[in-house]
């Protein structure tokens, strides 16, 4: 069946035609949009927002609060941006743990749901956080983000409060804090990859620091290694 509009011919049955596949387009449209929202309900739910969630709240109060500290002990001519600890090799290595972390939820969920697991890496994120901020406030003006090679006026030998326990509480705070994150995240393989590069990391940086330090403070800072540990695992 056909009909004239205006000269144009139009075939009734090839509009009928036209309308069936669009109107099955458009069901299909909808119902891939809500199996696409049951999938990612089923792949975001409670477990995954709230290590997610986590994470992101662990990776803002760290930087953050790193910051504002830097700011009311050094003041901000002295504090830049730098302040923040945030490099590329950071932001690669944490990218990477979410890729790990989002690609496990995919194939394997029940990794994910070992709460007390999760809840162990939380609670050593909490205990690294706390050790670093004890540091940070201890130290004062004293602990600088960068290794000092000159020694200044202000830079004084820290032996009290957390320093009595661990010479570098700011390195093992945050040694602590970043496994954990991962650990949080139920993320086997990022677990590791942080523990083995973050040590290895300080266990270079541990030694350089030291020969200036030994420079600046002599036998004081020599006493106080051999009675104290440095907060890294096999690292004198």
């Amino acid at each position: 069946m056909s009909l004239f509009v205006n000269g144009v011919h139009i075939n009734l049955q090839e509009m009928s035609f036209l309308k069936d596949i669009l109107i099955g387009s458009e069901a299909h449209f909808v119902v891939l949009i809500v199996q696409s929202s049951s999938i990612f309900s089923e792949l975001f739910g409670y477990t995954a927002c709230r290590q997610l969630s986590q994470m992101l709240i662990s990776i803002l109060f760290f930087h953050v609060s790193e910051y504002i500290l830097a700011l009311f002990i050094h003041g901000k001519s002295s504090v830049t941006l730098k302040s923040l600890l945030i490099s590329k090799h950071y932001l690669v290595a944490m990218v990477c743990s979410l890729i790990e972390y989002l690609i496990e939820l995919y194939f394997f969920p029940g990794l994910k749901e070992y709460w007390w697991i999760s809840n162990f890496g939380l609670a050593l994120v909490v205990l690294g956080e706390i050790i670093r901020k004890l540091a940070i406030v201890t130290a004062g003006v004293a602990f600088t983000h960068l290794i000092k090679v000159y020694h200044e006026e202000n830079h004084q030998l820290v032996t009290h409060g957390i320093y009595r326990y661990v010479r570098h509480p700011g390195y093992n705070g945050f040694f602590i804090w970043s496994i954990g994150t991962q650990i949080m995240l139920c993320n086997p393989i990022s677990t590791i990859a942080f523990a083995v590069v973050v040590w290895k990391f300080f266990s270079g940086r541990i030694p350089y620091e030291e020969f200036f330090l030994k420079q600046f403070f002599g036998s004081d800072y020599e006493d106080y290694m051999r009675k104290v540990p440095s907060g890294i695992p096999f690292v004198r």
